[in-house]
């Protein structure tokens, strides 16, 4: 997304890649109408544009195809980096083979476990964990065999130790083709704390990374199937329809509250910037605002570091509201759990 801004404010843009494979997440995302065909400049957005909630893949797809035809990106996919530098003149990223990257402004877009924020915000580096994990899993309507009437609307259900948030999406093309409809469904669960440390998703108050199918008990899949009896259908078939296919990770949630989103050259955007828990449903939406408003500022202004300060004015008491309001929610949750564990 911030290259593609970048780009149309008249830069060339080298996007240096780590993940070689964007599809291995189960994710949903909450997509406002027309976000995406405004970030693009395209007339017309995608086939799923309108639809609130979408899954990340067929955002990452979108967008993916939008930068490879935009002739100022050139993207470098695999690429890790280790270490970002800057001077009075230039800044610029090593890879993990040594090469190096140079450029007018480095961006990090490099996620919760940023790299790039350790040279914006040395004394808070990093993401803390939340005090839960989130099971997360996407079902097709075919798989269900649920013959009522199809859910329209984001659910909300408490039960147990559990909050359940579950989200229609359309098929796979965007359409809203019977039996091709999928229901994404989102478990919040602070009882399993111990389970993340156990797996090394968790070590000390630092989120390291998902739990993917192969790192999950077959005792947790088996407690999962159980409790998904909790919840009304189609909710409950989705769930176990995941658990059974074994299509379902494990999130150990992260929240990062910025002090600073730019240093000289240097700036932070999306979840390097901050990091608010999902259930404040705008993550995907203020990493987007990042991106515009970072392009929005880079357009015809002669000093980078003059077009970095002013995003940050713009953009850091904003996501700091939006990260706090989350932190209120995941506090209250979390030591919910921890009471209803001692009583």
């Amino acid at each position: 997304m911030t290259a593609l801004s970048i780009a149309r404010a008249g830069f060339s843009v080298v996007l240096l890649e780590r993940a070689a494979d964007s599809g291995r997440t189960g994710a949903a995302l909450q997509v406002g109408d027309g976000l995406l065909a405004r970030l693009t400049g395209q007339e017309d957005g995608p086939a799923f544009d309108g639809a609130r909630v979408q899954t990340w893949t067929a955002v990452h797809r979108y967008l993916r195809a939008a930068a490879e035809g935009d002739p100022s990106i050139t993207i470098l996919d695999g690429v890790s980096v280790v270490e970002v530098c800057q001077n009075a003149d230039r800044a610029w990223a090593i890879d993990e083979d040594g090469r190096s990257y140079t450029g007018d402004v480095l961006i990090g877009a490099d996620g919760y476990r940023s790299v790039v924020r350790r040279l914006v915000a040395p004394k808070q580096p990093e993401a803390k964990f939340a005090g839960y994990v989130i099971w997360i899993g996407i079902s097709r309507e075919a798989d269900l065999g649920f013959a009522g009437e199809w859910p329209t609307a984001t659910v909300y259900e408490e039960g147990k130790d559990y909050i359940l948030l579950g989200s229609p999406l359309p098929a796979e093309d965007g359409s809203d083709k019977r039996g091709e409809r999928r229901l994404g469904w989102a478990l919040y669960d602070a009882g399993r704390n111990a389970l993340l440390r156990e797996r090394g998703a968790l070590v000390g108050n630092t989120v390291q990374r998902s739990l993917r199918p192969h790192d999950i008990p077959k005792q947790t899949f088996a407690e999962l199937e159980r409790d998904a009896r909790l919840w009304p259908e189609p909710w409950c078939q989705a769930i176990q329809d995941c658990v059974n296919r074994r299509a379902v990770i494990g999130t150990p949630i992260a929240e990062y509250l910025p002090e600073k989103l730019v240093n000289g050259r240097v700036c932070l955007v999306g979840d390097a910037a901050h990091v608010p828990t999902p259930m404040t449903g705008n993550g995907f939406s203020a990493a987007l605002e990042d991106a515009v408003v970072l392009g929005r500022m880079l357009l015809g202004e002669s000093s980078p570091q003059t077009a970095l300060q002013r995003y940050a004015a713009d953009r850091l008491s904003v996501v700091r509201r939006l990260v706090k309001g989350g932190q209120n929610f995941s506090r209250s949750y979390a030591a919910r759990q921890e009471n209803a564990v001692s009583e």
